[in-house]
């Protein structure tokens, strides 16, 4: 049975429970369908007239909004405190957390707002932040519309699209995917820049005339 096959069933059997229940489940990151299939196949049930718009986007969002919340918790309750413990054997220091904190304070909250298209960095990036333990008004202030934006692209890619909703899906995977190895090409080079910077200015790391 692939993953289409699968989702199809689950809707069969939960119907708008499926986006409830699985979207947590998908950022929590275990082992199950990608949410972005998920929504586009929801997209395409309601072209189909299966589901209902509105409910099918209440739900998406309600799941998405758990998902992220549950991780960042999980970030921020149990994961710093395990780094804060046991980060030396590791050579993560509270410093380096809080260097960390102060860089994402910085840059970090447009990356938060981005990270629901970006599979992978979705369900590692509320951990993240809890783990530096962003405050949490900060947090939902980018997160949750962030989850809105990215419940509404993909479920309009399934009830625009239609019948052609997996080749449209296909092509945006890619190009975000293009689009984000670019954007990840450029902030390396610009973190290059500055460190290089930072170290030249140091006394003792003057270049040889």
């Amino acid at each position: 049975m692939n993953v289409l096959d699968w989702i199809e069933r689950m809707f069969e059997q939960y119907g708008y429970f499926v986006l409830l229940l699985g979207l947590p489940v998908d950022f929590i990151a275990l082992p199950l369908p990608p949410g972005q299939t998920t929504l586009t196949y929801t997209g395409y049930l309601v072209y189909k007239g299966v589901l209902d718009l509105l409910p099918a986007i209440f739900m998406a969002y309600a799941g998405s909004v758990i998902g992220i919340t549950v991780t960042y918790v999980l970030g921020y309750q149990i994961g710093a405190p395990i780094i804060e413990r046991f980060g030396k054997w590791v050579l993560v220091k509270p410093a380096h957390l809080e260097r960390t904190r102060r860089i994402y304070e910085k840059y970090g909250n447009k990356m938060l707002f981005i990270s629901f298209f970006v599979p992978g960095v979705r369900q590692f990036f509320g951990y993240f932040v809890g783990i530096i333990r962003i405050p949490f008004r900060t947090f939902a202030l980018f997160a949750y519309p962030g989850a809105a934006i990215w419940v509404l692209a993909f479920i309009g890619i399934g009830n625009i699209f239609g019948e052609q909703w997996q080749r449209i899906f296909m092509l945006v995977q890619r190009y975000l995917g293009f689009f984000f190895a670019a954007l990840g090409i450029i902030v390396l080079t610009i973190l290059i820049v500055r460190w290089r910077k930072w170290w030249l200015k140091k006394p003792n790391n003057k270049p040889m005339q």
